[in-house]
């Protein structure tokens, strides 16, 4: 998803900008050898690392094991093979689930490795903390010039909608959609409904990443993100307006909430001259018409 919208911006802004462009299939980022060939074949001049695997609380409570060690081998393996192929600029892209549970809200950069992590991701993140590290190493040990993002939610076109392995908005998108189809009378929310939750339209996201690798000098890492919040409960109402659903929510208290509270403190991107453009009810309307024409098209993540 992040890495078709940083296209979509380079294609349509800067079209002089040559894409190299690998699928999984073509390269297999947990396999050390492919990787260093693909960077001593290809040598660019900048890395944007999109590449992550992913998913909401069922997954990341499930396999462990996989977002792990997965993550952490795609993340070294490529740094390391860009260093030695000369790539002067990395961009690691990771997510503010790398802070502390209970770190003060907003999130900061600073409250980085300051307490212990959110049990239901701490996986993800404890990889994602890996790949910012050594990307920060680098710059310290090597004067490259590798650093990170840490975006807060994603969502947008393209998104995995898978029913069980999603994340909250396609999820509830994709739940709802069916509710409406099936003429359900109610849909189901896990927990309270009461957790407070902030959302980034991917595209913004992507204008984002590119403006930070025009920056001469950036924060070692930064977050990306909106700087509002919205409870699970108002977000499944904001995407029943979207869909067109009329049903009521039921809300399963046997199931966790997570963080009660999770927001970035977006203020150092904003020093920087970026902020994001798209308001979450139009975000959730193109992301809507995107999901509807992938199930036309039969190329709908995780059907």
């Amino acid at each position: 998803m992040v890495g078709a919208a940083v296209c979509r911006l380079l294609q349509n802004l800067h079209p002089q900008v040559d894409l190299i462009l690998r699928t999984r299939q073509e390269l297999d980022l947990c396999d050390p050898s492919r990787v260093e060939s693909f960077f001593q074949l290809t040598k660019p001049d900048a890395v944007i690392f999109a590449a992550a695997k992913v998913g909401g609380i069922v997954a990341n409570a499930t396999y462990p094991v996989e977002f792990l060690s997965q993550n952490v081998r795609m993340a070294v393996h490529a740094i390391e093979s860009a260093y030695r192929a000369g790539v002067g600029r990395f961009l690691f892209l990771g997510s503010t689930c790398i802070y502390p549970k209970h770190a003060p809200q907003p999130l900061a950069e600073p409250s980085l490795l300051s307490s212990p992590l959110e049990s239901t991701n701490e996986a993800y993140a404890l990889a994602k903390i890996v790949g910012l590290k050594l990307c920060q190493y680098y710059r310290k040990e090597f004067g490259m010039l590798y650093h990170s993002a840490m975006p807060t939610n994603l969502y947008g076109p393209g998104d995995n909608y898978h029913p069980e392995n999603s994340h909250v908005i396609p999820g509830l998108l994709r739940r709802i959609h069916e509710a409406k189809e099936n003429n359900a009378p109610s849909v189901t929310l896990w927990g309270t409904g009461t957790p407070r939750r902030e959302f980034l339209y991917v595209d913004d996201l992507a204008n984002a990443l590119v403006h930070l690798l025009g920056l001469h000098s950036p924060p070692d890492w930064i977050n990306v993100g909106t700087g509002h919040e919205i409870t699970i409960l108002e977000l499944a109402k904001t995407i029943a307006h979207t869909v067109g659903y009329r049903g009521e929510f039921a809300m399963d208290t046997s199931k966790p909430d997570g963080t009660p509270l999770k927001r970035t403190d977006p203020s150092l991107i904003f020093s920087t001259g970026w902020k994001p453009q798209t308001p979450l009810v139009d975000g959730l309307a193109r992301t809507y018409q995107d999901f509807l024409t992938r199930i036309q098209l039969g190329t709908l993540r995780g059907k």
